[in-house]
């Protein structure tokens, strides 16, 4: 499986957001700048983040984008389905009817197996988790330039 732009940006806008928690509403114009993602791209990729209640928008002089829920509470399996759909690396593992070998397929099982263990990291991993490993990077990086 080859994650798109769609599901490594959407990431990347939570984590950003999470590490903004409790400031005001951030302009997607600094979330843009900040993840070097075009405003025009990142217009499109916030819709469905918004919609899903992932995130939630506010209008205003002040406004931006906020995260609709507690980084510990979104976890990454919520943001590739949003963005990306099935995890499935072939398109068999979610619709066996549509092969008539799925049966006694025995590379079906090898292929759902991969899903499953994807499956399994995304779902075990929050933006929390991610904020934490972060702000560890950060001061790895931090300790290394000050020695």
């Amino acid at each position: 499986m080859k994650l798109s732009t769609r599901g490594r940006y959407g990431t990347r806008v939570l984590l950003d957001l999470a590490l903004q928690q409790g400031r005001e509403p951030v302009p997607l114009k600094e979330i843009a700048e900040r993840q070097e993602i075009s405003l025009q791209y990142l217009e499109h990729l916030i819709a469905p983040l918004i919609s899903s209640g992932l995130a939630r928008s506010v209008r205003g002089a002040k406004g931006g984008i906020l995260l609709a829920k507690r980084p510990e509470e979104i976890k990454l399996s919520d943001v590739i389905e949003l963005l990306e759909g099935s995890v499935a690396p072939v398109e068999c593992v979610d619709s066996p009817e549509i092969c008539g070998r799925s049966a006694f397929c025995v590379t079906r099982d090898v292929w759902d197996a991969l899903k499953r263990a994807i499956a399994g990291v995304l779902e075990s991993i929050t933006i929390q988790d991610l904020v934490e490993r972060y702000r560890q990077k950060a001061l790895s990086q931090q300790a290394m330039y000050h020695i």
